[in-house]
């Protein structure tokens, strides 16, 4: 095993081991019982309205794929975006290492589709930065416009807060500018790549604010009235902070571990429906997505195979 294996295993066992803690500690504060009780007393209502900004997020996360796919120069229709990113983030949002996994099963689809390997990394490169920007602009509204509050939330001057959501709206705006003064290839290290169109940019900002609101939304709905959306966006931002710099699959722990850091008031059953709603039942969609999409291609490479072998036979020539 190459030194590179390794280090990816142990990274991902650390992660683990990580999870496994936090959990622990979030959890075993409450009995089974309570926090059944916890889930079945979330109203029907807010458990609706978690689905529907769930389903709203994975929406955005397939414009991702679409508006990739153009800035690689290999735009397919919508559909088969749709599938290949579903498919992938359903998958990667809870094994981590979402680029990789994710990654993985795009390229399965987009290899299919007349993709070569480096116009698929291209299109990953893409949306692994519209998640970036995505984050940032959020960062950067929510500091900016609640900064008293998301003060109080990380324990920094509220100017300190408002000089970070400051910083990222200025970095959001700075790449606007770039992608119109750069028209070149850049080069860093080994790694050519060109900067978006302005229109795919602004795409970006919008379409990666719109999700990361979405996903907000849909755990403030589960938290309750008590919790604020600017307060929820606040701790969600800096959970997915800490699930980025911990690579903890699914920030499995880490996020429930911070929001109840931040937000006292969450209940457990809130943080169990919020995985299950936006990790698990996707997942299982994304898993039978897969499996189905595998036996398709089985079949029809079978079907194919026979069909040569039929041909090849026809025009032997027939012995007397």
């Amino acid at each position: 095993m190459s030194a590179k294996k390794l280090l990816i295993n142990a990274v991902l066992l650390l992660g683990l081991a990580l999870a496994a803690y936090l959990l622990y500690r979030v959890f075993s504060r409450y009995s089974f019982a309570e926090i059944t009780a916890s889930v079945e007393g979330l109203p029907a209502s807010r458990l609706s309205a978690g689905f529907a900004f769930a389903a709203m997020s994975y929406l955005c996360l397939t414009v991702f794929d679409w508006m990739g796919l153009r800035y690689a120069g290999r735009p397919l229709s919508y559909p088969k975006a749709a599938l290949a990113s579903f498919t992938g983030l359903s998958i990667g949002h809870s094994l981590g290492f979402a680029a990789l996994s994710s990654g993985a099963v795009r390229y399965r689809y987009y290899s299919r589709w007349g993709l070569s390997g480096e116009e698929v990394a291209r299109v990953i490169v893409f949306c692994g930065a519209t998640v970036g920007i995505g984050l940032a602009s959020l960062c950067g509204i929510v500091f900016v416009s609640n900064s008293h509050a998301a003060a109080a939330l990380i324990g920094l001057p509220a100017a300190g807060v408002v000089a970070l959501g400051v910083g990222c709206l200025a970095a959001i705006g700075g790449y606007l500018l770039l992608t119109l003064v750069i028209r070149a290839p850049l080069s860093v290290w080994r790694w050519r790549f060109k900067m978006p169109s302005f229109r795919l940019a602004v795409g970006q900002i919008v379409v990666g604010t719109l999700n990361f609101m979405a996903v907000a939304a849909c755990l403030q709905q589960l938290l309750g009235p008590d919790a604020h959306f600017m307060e929820t966006a606040t701790a969600f931002v800096l959970a997915n902070v800490a699930v980025l710099l911990t690579h903890v699959p699914g920030g499995l722990g880490v996020l429930e571990a911070t929001v109840t850091a931040l937000i006292p008031s969450a209940s457990i059953g809130a943080l169990v429906a919020f995985r299950v709603i936006y990790f698990l039942i996707p997942l299982l969609f994304g898993l039978v997505s897969f499996a189905l999409g595998e036996i398709f291609l089985r079949a029809r490479q079978n079907s194919t195979a026979d069909q040569t072998a039929h041909e090849r036979r026809e025009a032997q020539p027939q012995s007397l």
